[in-house]
């Protein structure tokens, strides 16, 4: 099981290459950024985790510029978005950034992604909320056609388009591994269809691990489990361990470098507690 970085790279805060190295200088597999384009000023959704929507949502640094930073100032590091809000997203350009990203840092990318849950910023990109799973299913598609086709053309309810040249197309093949977000009532069904692992937040919507069963009962592939959200807790982490999940994945806050420093100490006892380092 790896052990990975979540954070949202805002503009007051570490920088997202200053963290990168950090966090591969200390060891860890990975770091997740997470992307919010915008908050609408005039909020209506709730926050998914209760009470006030924390600063950092509205004060990150594009996703993809972020990412960038990250990956030229490390070497072995695994970069990827935690999660793109691809129903906000124009999918050939996004295809574009993915295949670009994945080709600069030498295949490290992972495409972590998800429909969202705030209803208001969907709608300032133009989405209808009411439809958004079906926008999510084909801008997959769309993307994967980009990434594995000379002349890739899709033909949708939400996309179209004919024979495309797009360059260039990701290192990792047939493209870098896409990561299904999420909780709701039918997660599952687009792991199936559109994922190469499932990366559900932790202690939302009950316990995700009791569904991981189903997902491997109905899988007809290999499809891994990630956990976003993994708390800095041994014994949780031996769970996770015992249900085959091959990446968590904890949050740091968006601070200084000592309050993510003294975070990441917390996250890393937890993880010699695991192994029986400490």
């Amino acid at each position: 099981m790896d052990f990975g970085i979540g954070y949202f790279p805002t503009g007051d805060a570490v920088a997202p290459d200053e963290l990168a190295r950090m966090v591969e200088e200390r060891g860890h597999e990975s770091l997740f950024f997470a992307e919010h384009t915008h908050i609408p000023a005039g909020r209506e959704t709730p926050y998914p985790a209760g009470g006030e929507l924390p600063r950092k949502y509205s004060h990150t640094h594009d996703l993809f510029v972020a990412l960038t930073a990250a990956a030229a100032a490390t070497s072995r590091l695994r970069i990827g978005s935690g999660i793109c809000l691809v129903v906000e997203r124009d999918p050939i350009i996004t295809a574009k950034e993915v295949a670009s990203i994945d080709r600069l840092s030498g295949g490290r990318f992972e495409f972590g992604v998800g429909a969202g849950w705030n209803r208001e910023e969907m709608r300032n990109h133009g989405t209808d909320p009411r439809t958004r799973m079906r926008l999510f299913g084909e801008r997959i598609e769309a993307m994967k056609a980009i990434w594995t086709e000379e002349e890739a053309t899709y033909h949708g309810e939400f996309v179209d388009f004919d024979r495309i040249w797009c360059e260039p197309k990701p290192v990792q093949r047939p493209h870098p591994p896409v990561l299904i977000g999420g909780n709701g009532p039918t997660v599952i069904d687009r792991v199936l269809a559109h994922g190469d692992a499932w990366f559900p937040n932790f202690g939302r919507a009950g316990d995700v691990l009791e569904r991981v069963p189903e997902l491997r009962a109905r899988a007809e592939r290999p499809i891994d489990v990630m956990i976003m959200t993994a708390p800095a807790d041994a014994g949780v982490l031996e769970r996770f361990r015992q249900a085959g999940c091959r990446r968590v994945v904890r949050w740091v806050p968006s601070a200084g470098r000592a309050q993510i420093e003294a975070a990441l100490e917390r996250w890393e006892a937890a993880i010699a507690e695991l192994t029986g380092e400490a």
